[in-house]
């Protein structure tokens, strides 16, 4: 009878093992995965594209200055309650990109003439061909996200758009245009020399 006893105790004991130890397993699972979440072990990001369209199109333009700015951008957001800020809402990203901005002429813009010997050429006023984003230049200085007021793509892109305005200004203002015209004046110099004697020919340039 007690040997009995003792197998049926030693049964029970056996299985109560068992099923602390399966609980164990699962408590220690479920601590895993909370703390997988918590500290972010793995983040995962992916990119796809696909072009939509090309267009080709003849391009006469005559590109004689560029100017480098490196221009820094503050994004921010929050949810506000009745003019107040939520606290632990708020979003902010400090970052910088470098930016080409180019100026010239039109070709089909620039007019002119040969009158004796002289060569009379009318130019348009210089402006701004193109601003360029320097991908491999952009810098973070400040990150933070909240996961209840998100940076959405919309606002990144006015971002952007509003930092090139910005460079294509700074450039404007560091006399970007003037030598823009300086330099057109040169090469179309050097275009006429091919073709006319400078030594008998006067060039003059006249603002269209």
């Amino acid at each position: 009878m007690n040997e009995q006893k003792d197998k049926k105790k030693g049964s029970r004991n056996g299985l109560l093992k068992l099923y602390l130890s399966q609980k164990l397993i699962k408590i220690i699972l479920v601590i895993i995965v909370i703390a997988a979440l918590l500290l972010g072990v793995t983040r995962y990001f992916s990119t796809r594209g696909t072009t939509t369209s090309i267009g080709f199109e003849n391009i006469g333009e005559l590109a004689t200055q560029s100017a480098y700015c490196k221009e820094v951008n503050v994004l921010e957001g929050s949810r506000d309650l009745f003019g107040f800020t939520i606290p632990f809402t708020q979003s902010k990203y400090i970052y910088s990109y470098g930016v080409e901005v180019k100026a010239g002429f039109n070709f089909e813009e620039i007019e002119w003439e040969l009158n004796d010997h002289t060569i009379e050429v009318r130019l348009p006023e210089a402006e701004i061909l193109s601003t360029e984003l320097d991908t491999d230049s952009f810098e973070v200085y400040h990150e933070k996200e909240s996961a209840f007021r998100k940076i959405t793509l919309e606002e990144i892109n006015e971002g952007l758009d509003s930092l090139q305005e910005r460079a294509r200004q700074d450039a404007i203002d560091s006399g970007l245009l003037e030598n823009a015209r300086s330099n057109a004046e040169t090469i179309l110099t050097g275009f006429f020399g091919n073709v006319y004697d400078m030594d008998e020919y006067e060039i003059v340039f006249k603002d269209k």
